[in-house]
């Protein structure tokens, strides 16, 4: 059964598209975007040695795949693909991933994101370099449920799927208690209680109420 992450992400990639699937992995996302004829070329990068050599055993003989040592988007040449897969990996990482390969990131038409904390840091950088959030999804695993962004430059118009995602409830309301544990470690400490940081909390956890009140009613 194919990970309700990986769905996502496959959902995001236009038919035929060269794609590169960055911390790859053991490859299972390069395999679908294959096998479902979502990409006609997959490049899978790994960093490290072990993971590399698990993910050119799982794609051994796959037409199409062709896995790659490296750091990130490092390993590529500019315009090679037109669509970057970074999923699995925290916001922070994937922001210095795309910084640190600035022409492969511009030959680019397409971004596909879904990392696993510091979402707002994605949205800042995407923001900054003049990339558009053209879409967005929930997906589920495990209990967690995760944000997948997609983002493209120059787009025709801007869809938001993750508004009538039947998920967003719960996504809100997950968010929501992790940041009243927040809030409660802060009124531990008095100077916590004064800080930037509790009261731009508090303002988020009045904004996250508003919403999840509009998605129940």
């Amino acid at each position: 059964m194919i990970d309700s992450r990986i769905k996502a992400v496959l959902n995001f990639v236009e038919p035929k598209s060269r794609v590169a699937d960055i911390g790859a992995d053991h490859g299972y996302l390069s395999l679908e975007l294959i096998n479902s004829g979502r990409a006609s070329k997959v490049i899978a990068t790994e960093k490290n040695i072990h993971p590399f050599e698990a993910l050119s055993k799982n794609i051994f003989g796959v037409a199409g795949i062709e896995a790659r040592l490296g750091d990130g988007l490092q390993v590529l040449s500019a315009g090679e693909v037109d669509t970057i897969c970074i999923a699995g990996m925290g916001g922070a990482l994937i922001v210095k991933i795309l910084d640190d390969a600035p022409e492969i990131v511009q030959s680019a038409q397409k971004i596909i994101l879904q990392p696993m904390n510091a979402t707002k840091k994605i949205r800042d950088w995407l923001t900054e370099n003049n990339w558009q959030i053209v879409d967005e999804d929930l997906a589920e695993s495990a209990g967690i449920i995760y944000e997948i962004i997609c983002a493209e430059k120059n787009p025709p118009k801007k869809i938001f799927k993750r508004e009538s995602s039947p998920l967003l409830k719960k996504f809100l309301t997950q968010r929501l208690e992790k940041l009243q544990r927040v809030l409660d470690e802060m009124n531990k400490s008095e100077s916590a209680r004064t800080s930037e940081k509790y009261f731009a909390t508090l303002v988020e956890i009045k904004t996250l109420q508003k919403k999840i009140f509009q998605t129940s009613s």
